[in-house]
């Protein structure tokens, strides 16, 4: 992948060596279907329409295009009975065709060459999980992220955003679930990401659902909400604030009572949605065998299920899998989710030993 990034600015900038190249590569197809009519077929075409399509755009292509053609014609012509060509295969080629220029006027309008086009959505992937990173902790602290999206495609709406104070007192995560699905929503997300990633220890913890509210009315996308949920760790005394924005309550586990409780205070609105709007925060403390579980809607919603039992659902796996520890119980609430692979899903743990 990192050559055909490579080659993309370098067919942008020499075209006219690449179409060359192909025009190259037609007349040596077309001396081989003339020295061996019957060995080599007329599909060898196909492979320089297809290859040419991938590699230029449409100006470009359509000299290749018109010399292909120009050659199978004349050759189909010259070698007539030895060689006949059939309405079929000249249907095939020229649907080929078309298709490939509708492709190559469509990477065009955005400005790729290539398959530039496909690697950038490959980077702009990897640099949403690459934001959802959690920083190093104490000894005594462990935290962990799993991320899923819907039918196990590349892109979600569901993303981390997480930070650590310069002086190391200071964890705080975001859990944010842009609306939508697919591709579309992962750009979204990047762009959004971005922006919360930048606010995470620059706001005060009180002011940063306020400045995410801000900055989602202020891009005015259509469908331009989300749901968050964000909460501080002191890693010194274990005291947390947490607040939401239209997201689903966050789990506590207490060691001392052996239960977890729902921490459901500090209940604001969706974010993008109500201009000057208030997020109150709830405060808590994470005890030394305690744990903190932030989770998507994709965890504990199904269709055919009311969400106190996609609640209970997700405290009844938890439940049973803390019996040996804390790790790997993100990925495993995620694997277990009430929507199945049908929604995007997301779950943060937090823990202290």
């Amino acid at each position: 992948m990192r050559r055909l990034r490579i080659l993309g600015p370098w067919l942008s900038r020499a075209p006219w060596v690449v179409v060359t190249v192909f025009l190259l590569l037609s007349i040596l197809a077309t001396v081989a279907v003339f020295v061996w009519p019957t060995v080599v077929p007329w599909s060898v075409y196909g492979l320089i329409v297809v290859g040419a399509g991938l590699f230029l755009e449409p100006r470009y292509l359509l000299v290749v295009y018109i010399g292909l053609f120009l050659a199978m014609a004349i050759l189909g012509a010259y070698l007539g009975s030895l060689k006949p060509t059939t309405t079929g295969a000249q249907i095939v080629t020229v649907v080929t065709m078309l298709l490939m220029i509708w492709l190559s006027h469509a990477r065009a309008q955005v400005g790729v060459v290539g398959v530039t086009g496909e690697s950038m959505l490959v980077d702009m992937r990897d640099r949403l999980r690459a934001q959802g990173e959690l920083p190093p902790l104490p000894a005594q602290w462990g935290a962990e992220v799993a991320l899923e999206s819907a039918y196990g495609d590349s892109f979600a709406g569901d993303f981390v955003v997480a930070s650590r104070s310069t002086d190391g007192c200071t964890l705080e995560i975001a859990l944010v679930d842009v609306s939508g699905k697919g591709r579309e929503v992962g750009a979204r997300s990047l762009l959004l990401s971005g922006a919360l990633g930048g606010l995470l220890g620059e706001m005060s913890e009180r002011g940063f659902l306020q400045s995410a509210n801000n900055h989602l009315l202020r891009l005015r996308w259509p469908e331009g909400f989300a749901t968050a949920v964000h909460v501080a760790v002191n890693l010194e005394s274990g005291d947390f604030t947490i607040g939401y924005a239209g997201h689903p309550a966050a789990a506590q586990f207490a060691a001392g009572s052996g239960r977890w409780r729902m921490l459901s205070g500090g209940r604001g609105p969706l974010l993008g949605v109500i201009d000057h709007a208030e997020y109150p925060r709830e405060s808590g403390t994470i005890r030394r065998g305690d744990a903190l579980v932030l989770y998507s809607d994709g965890v504990i919603e199904a269709r055919d299920k009311a969400l106190v039992d996609g609640i209970d659902r997700m405290l009844g796996r938890a439940e049973s899998f803390i019996r040996t520890g804390f790790e790997g119980l993100a990925q495993r609430l995620c694997d277990q989710a009430a929507a199945g692979l049908g929604d995007d899903r997301a779950v943060v743990t937090i823990w202290r030993t």
